[in-house]
């Protein structure tokens, strides 16, 4: 199918000065990325490692790879000597592990951490609660992640065409994100709110959201994998 370089040229001009624009390209072929890349695009995600892997070899060096799916501890390795952001750290085992990969290549790799803010039990990520204990003062476990850097928080809404319960969750993530933003956090550098997608990205801007995740609006709808 192709890039559609109009709808491209509308949502950068939309998103001018307000949010990064993730371009999703799991299961794009390197000939879709690389015409997007050649428009001025740096910024790609995607959701399958060994996907990733591959598609780093065969495209520029140039390109911001973020890793948007849900990432399983044993994969972490394939991507840390790369990865420009991971998403969906849902987990303090996964931020230990991502933290441990990257003091071996003697690095720092940025990540986000996924908050659940949706009605489905199907959606991964940290609850308040969890976030409060993580990042509380008797809490001795982020100092010593002396190779991650907590960029700030992603989330998914409710798959639903209610706008209402979406803007009600992005709201939330929002008041989350100013909340830990607010403290001075070891190895934390709050800077980024993913939220957003094709659906309800326009949503997710006017409620704060500085980075949206878009693939079907560029490419199509994406194949079955």
């Amino acid at each position: 199918m192709g890039i559609n370089k109009e709808k491209y040229g509308e949502i950068i001009d939309e998103l001018k000065n307000k949010a990064i624009l993730v371009a999703v390209s799991k299961t794009k072929p390197v000939e879709d990325i690389l015409e997007l890349f050649h428009l001025g695009q740096r910024d790609f995600g995607e959701n399958y490692v060994q996907e990733l892997v591959d598609k780093q070899l065969q495209l520029p060096a140039g390109i911001h790879w973020h890793f948007i799916g849900h990432l399983q501890s044993n994969k972490v390795k394939y991507i840390a000597p790369f990865v420009y952001l991971i998403h969906g750290v849902d987990s303090l085992k996964l931020l230990q592990e991502i933290n441990k990969q990257a003091a071996k290549l003697n690095k720092t790799i940025d990540v986000l951490l996924q908050v659940h803010i949706a009605a489905e039990e199907t959606k991964f990520g940290f609850d308040e609660k969890e976030l409060d204990i993580f990042f509380g003062t008797g809490n001795n476990t982020l100092p010593g992640l002396k190779n991650i850097t907590i960029k700030g928080l992603m989330g998914m809404a409710s798959f639903t065409e209610d706008t209402a319960t979406i803007k009600k969750e992005f709201s939330l993530l929002k008041q989350l994100f100013d909340k830990y933003a607010s403290l001075a956090l070891p190895n934390s550098k709050f800077q980024l709110l993913s939220m957003g997608m094709s659906s309800d990205y326009k949503l997710a801007v006017t409620e704060g959201s500085n980075m949206v995740r878009i693939g079907s609006l560029l490419f199509g709808m994406r194949e079955k994998k």
